[in-house]
C-alpha cells in the first residue's frame, strides 16, 4: 500500500478521508493541521511566548514538540510549564520524562505543585472533601486550571496552549450536556482572542488516535501509566461511547465536532452572566468569590 503523498509505504489509513500515508507524510499532515487551526484562530500572533502545559501524557508531549517545530520557523517563543498535583508513584515519572524531553528540546521548563500553590497535594484535598460525590477529576480540574494560570502569568506569557484533541472536546460537549451545565458550553469555542486570560488548543481539530499514533511514530517516551483517579468520572465511558460510533460510522467524531462549534457559538452570545473579578484573588469569575477560593476555602475549613 502507497503513501498517497509520496512513493513510500503507508503506515496509517485515515478512515474518515480515506487517505493513505506514510510515517513522514503522516507527521507533517499534523503539523500542517496544526498550523491551520492556529491561523483559522489567530490562537498565536508575533512575538508572543506561548506557555505550554506539559503534564507527560502522549498529547502535551505530542503539542510540545510541533510547537517548538513551529517556533523554530516562526515568530514566537515557547516555555514549558508542569503541575505536580502530589499523586504519589504517578506524577514523579511524568516530571522525569517531561524535564529529558524539554532538554532534548532545549526548551525552558518550570514546575508549579499543587502544594506549594493551594497548602494541599491533590490526595489531602480528597480527604477533606465534604462527600465522595465531589470526584478528584472535579477537585483537580479546578484546581489545576488555577495553577495553569499562575504559571503562565509567572513566567510572563502571552497565552496558554493545552494538549486537548478533538475527543476532549466531544466528551466535554456530552458531560456538560448531560450535567445540565449548559453554560459552559458557550466556554468551547476555539476563539479565544476576546479572553482576558488567552487558553488555546491547537489539537482541537484532530482525533485523540491520531495523537497517539504521531506520539508512537515519532517515539516520543509519554506516560503510559494512567493516572489512578481517571475512571471515577463519567469521562471513559463516554470516550468508549463515542469510540464506538467512530468505529461504526467514520468520521461522525467531526460532524459532532462541527455542531459543537454551532451550540457553543449560540450559547455564548446569548450568556448573560456578566463576567467580574473575584474578591479573594482578583481572577475573571462570574460572582463575587470564584470557584478556585470557594474549594480551596472549604477544603481549608475542613482541615481545621
Amino acid at each position: 500500500m502507497q503513501c498517497d503523498r509520496c512513493e513510500n509505504q503507508a503506515v496509517y489509513t485515515r478512515k474518515y478521508s480515506g487517505q493513505k500515508l506514510c510515517s513522514h507524510c503522516f507527521s507533517h499532515s499534523i503539523l500542517r493541521k496544526t498550523a491551520k487551526t492556529i491561523s483559522k484562530y489567530n490562537m498565536i500572533n508575533h512575538n508572543e511566548l506561548v506557555a505550554v502545559a506539559v503534564s507527560g501524557g502522549k498529547d502535551s508531549l505530542a503539542l510540545l514538540k510541533v510547537i517548538h517545530e513551529m517556533a523554530s520557523t516562526h515568530n514566537f517563543k515557547i516555555k514549558a510549564i508542569t503541575i505536580d498535583e502530589g499523586i504519589p508513584g504517578y506524577r514523579n515519572e511524568a516530571l522525569e520524562i517531561v524535564e529529558k524531553f524539554c532538554e532534548k528540546l532545549n526548551v525552558e521548563h518550570k514546575v508549579y505543585s499543587y502544594k506549594d500553590l493551594f497548602e494541599l497535594t491533590l490526595d489531602e484535598a480528597l480527604e477533606l472533601r465534604d462527600s465522595e460525590k465531589t470526584s478528584s477529576c472535579s477537585i483537580c480540574g479546578t484546581l489545576r486550571r488555577r495553577a495553569i494560570d499562575h504559571a503562565a502569568k509567572d513566567i510572563g506569557a502571552d497565552v496558554i496552549a493545552t494538549g486537548h484533541n478533538l475527543d476532549d472536546t466531544l466528551q466535554t460537549f456530552v458531560i456538560n450536556m448531560l450535567s445540565g451545565d449548559t453554560n459552559k458550553i458557550g466556554w468551547m469555542d476555539p476563539d479565544t482572542t476576546n479572553n482576558s486570560v488567552r487558553k488555546i488548543k491547537p489539537f482541537c481539530e484532530i482525533y485523540e488516535s491520531e495523537i497517539v499514533f504521531y506520539a508512537f511514530t515519532n517515539d516520543l517516551p509519554f506516560q503510559s501509566e494512567p493516572c489512578p483517579h481517571m475512571n471515577e468520572g463519567i469521562r471513559t465511558e463516554i470516550r468508549e461511547f463515542l469510540n464506538t460510533l467512530e468505529n461504526q460510522h467514520s468520521g461522525i467524531k467531526n460532524n459532532l465536532y462541527q455542531s459543537v462549534l454551532k451550540v457553543s457559538q449560540i450559547v455564548k452570545n446569548s450568556n448573560s452572566k456578566i463576567k467580574t473579578n473575584c474578591e479573594k484573588c482578583g481572577n475573571e469569575c462570574t460572582g463575587n468569590v470564584c470557584s478556585v477560593c470557594n474549594m480551596v476555602l472549604k477544603l481549608k475549613e475542613n482541615q481545621t
